[in-house]
């Protein structure tokens, strides 16, 4: 079976979006697979997510992961989560009285990883180790955040890539590594 047949084949089991669309001329659109509605008109282009992704994953006590939607101030407050490791995207807004640190990484296989863990986690374990709760997000929660919060429990809590993988997949289902992360990781998992 191709990649296109799995991905039609699994599309039935997608749960239905809406999505906000407005064209650079104004015409302003609500889409689904079912049906476009016009809505608007004479409005500034840009697409609005109808269905943000609010909830992080407790994978850990005091370490979350989540998208970027999870800096929202309520979210943040709703959860007791104080820091935010933002990994790729910076937070789109940013609050008095929370703590914040961003770390550029491409979400390319051939994105240097290590580079991105050694930035990434001193910040991440002094933060846990304080008892503070931290939000780690990248823009969907996926890959590279995902990749972080997998190296964090390999390197600080002693687990190969397999388990950390497993706990992360199990707390955030879409949790997925591309390629060169997930090379990268099981790579370190042969150095212990």
């Amino acid at each position: 079976m191709s990649f296109l047949d799995s991905l039609l084949a699994t599309r039935d089991k997608l749960k239905p979006t809406v999505t906000s669309v407005t064209y650079a001329d104004g015409r302003k659109y609500l889409e689904s697979s079912a049906v476009s509605k016009k809505i608007c008109e004479n409005l500034p282009g840009y697409v609005v997510d109808m269905k943000p992704d609010l909830v992080p994953c407790k994978v850990l006590d005091g370490l979350y992961l989540g998208s970027q939607d999870c800096c929202d101030r309520d979210v943040l407050n709703e959860y007791g989560i104080h820091v935010v490791l933002s990994v790729g995207v910076d937070a789109p807004v940013k609050y008095a009285g929370f703590t914040y640190k961003f770390v550029e990484c491409l979400d390319l296989p051939e994105t240097d990883l290590e580079r991105c863990l050694a930035d990434c986690l001193p910040f991440l374990t002094n933060s846990v180790e304080e008892g503070k709760r931290v939000l780690v997000h990248c823009n969907a929660g996926v890959s590279r955040s995902a990749s972080i919060v997998i190296g964090y429990l390999m390197a600080k809590r002693s687990l190969g890539f397999d388990e950390a993988y497993s706990m992360v997949k199990g707390t955030r289902g879409c949790a997925r590594p591309n390629a060169g992360f997930e090379r990268f990781l099981r790579n370190l998992n042969t150095k212990k």
